[in-house]
């Protein structure tokens, strides 16, 4: 039997991406690294992290640059009945739909799950949604930040800080979206064996719960039995990078070998046999008291010393990069992690590869795309007329760039 050659994973997939901000576009920017056309489908405001940072023109703004590389873009008004139908047209040649608006706005809009495949029966109809359909929480806004503060994130940075904080890092969003991504994944793999789509949906507050209790559900594992809940090692206010004579470096002695070689080689030998420190249990229980002991003794050395130190000794170790070291990491630009690009007005955009590297299967990152950028030729595609295009761009229904080419 034949098998169709295909230069990328996801070559011929093709995914209506109905999604905004990060949540989404992060899962289909990771779909899009992996060969899938993603067509960007926006309103005519456009997604509002296209202005959100720094710009060289309008649209383009550092945070939509992040999560929209190799992505195309139309512009659809669906409260316009024409523009319903034009993305009904596009619905009927998709193998993904993804959408983040709430699924009571899209019954209303008659976009729902049900519709949608009767309509196209192999359509995979991916909802990601704030809260769970039918809970307690379903069809409320969901931010970052709150979803943070709901699933133990803010309570454990108390834990640990005595001050209730988020990550300062869109952790909710960009995990989620991960999940999203493997979830759409998985579906398309099943429709591979049953030839038939299914609704499937990423709701943020339980993933992000999921998340957060793999390590911090803890004694709870064992109800009845154990009231600890959250996982002492990464707790501790001691867990951090251990700040050393002239700056700072991440160490991680972790088996018993890695402590007995710290203290014995950095000349503390007596915690090298200290009943609290021997084993993995009795650390995990005595954690702080270990952490702030190590940090004691790193103080007491310059952090090249240290870095050449687990390197001799096989201790896990490195630098602590500060965000703009990031470009200039020795590991990052000898594997080709960033992308410098020059668009069509000869700007010049930096970019980073998707992360994941293929055998078989290798997408260059390629510029994120001005809103509507793709409309007329996508419409086209989908079998919509020149004059009928024509006749919805002048009413407002679609939209392109006007620096679109037909």
């Amino acid at each position: 039997m034949n098998k169709k050659t295909t230069t990328t994973a996801l070559d011929g997939i093709k995914i209506l991406d109905l999604t905004s901000v990060v949540f989404g576009p992060y899962a289909s920017q990771i779909l899009a690294d992996y060969g899938a056309e993603v067509i960007k489908v926006e309103s005519p405001e456009g997604d509002s992290t296209r202005n959100t940072g720094p710009r060289l023109e309008e649209g383009l703004s550092a945070i939509f640059l992040g999560v929209n590389r190799n992505k195309k873009s139309i512009c659809l008004n669906l409260k316009d009945p024409e523009a319903k139908e034009a993305l009904l047209k596009l619905v009927d040649q998709a193998d993904v739909l993804m959408h983040s608006v709430r699924p009571q706005k899209m019954l209303a809009l008659g976009l729902d799950h049900e519709t949608l495949l009767a309509r196209n029966p192999k359509l995979i109809y991916a909802g990601l949604h704030g809260f769970g359909n039918g809970g307690a929480y379903s069809g409320r806004p969901a931010y970052d930040d709150i979803i943070q503060g709901l699933s133990g994130i803010a309570d454990i940075m108390t834990i640990q800080s005595g001050t209730p904080r988020y990550l300062p890092t869109i952790a909710a969003d960009k995990t989620c979206g991960i999940a999203a991504a493997h979830a759409i994944l998985a579906a398309l793999f099943q429709r591979e064996r049953t030839g038939q789509g299914q609704f499937i949906e990423i709701p943020m507050f339980e993933t992000m719960t999921s998340y957060v209790l793999v390590e911090h559900l803890y004694g709870h594992h064992l109800p009845g039995h154990s009231d600890e809940i959250g996982y002492p090692r990464v707790l501790t206010e001691w867990r951090k990078p251990y700040q050393t004579q002239d700056g700072f470096v991440c160490m991680m002695p972790y088996t018993d070998k890695h402590w007995q070689t710290f203290f014995t080689q950095s000349g503390h030998p007596e915690y090298a046999v200290d009943e609290r420190f021997t084993k993995i249990s009795a650390r995990t229980k005595y954690i702080a008291e270990l952490y702030e002991l190590a940090g004691q003794i790193v103080s007491g050395q310059p952090t090249a010393f240290w870095l050449e130190f687990c390197d001799t000794h096989e201790i896990p170790a490195a630098a602590a990069n500060r965000l703009q070291d990031l470009e200039s990491d020795a590991h990052l630009k000898s594997v080709g992690f960033f992308t410098d690009l020059k668009n069509d007005k000869g700007h010049q955009y930096r970019f980073t590869r998707s992360p994941i590297r293929m055998q078989h299967s290798t997408v260059a990152p390629a510029m994120a795309p001005r809103l509507g950028e793709h409309t007329r030729a996508e419409l086209l595609n989908a079998g919509l007329s020149a004059e009928h295009i024509e006749q919805m761009l002048t009413r407002g229904a679609a939209k392109q760039h006007s620096g679109e080419q037909s």
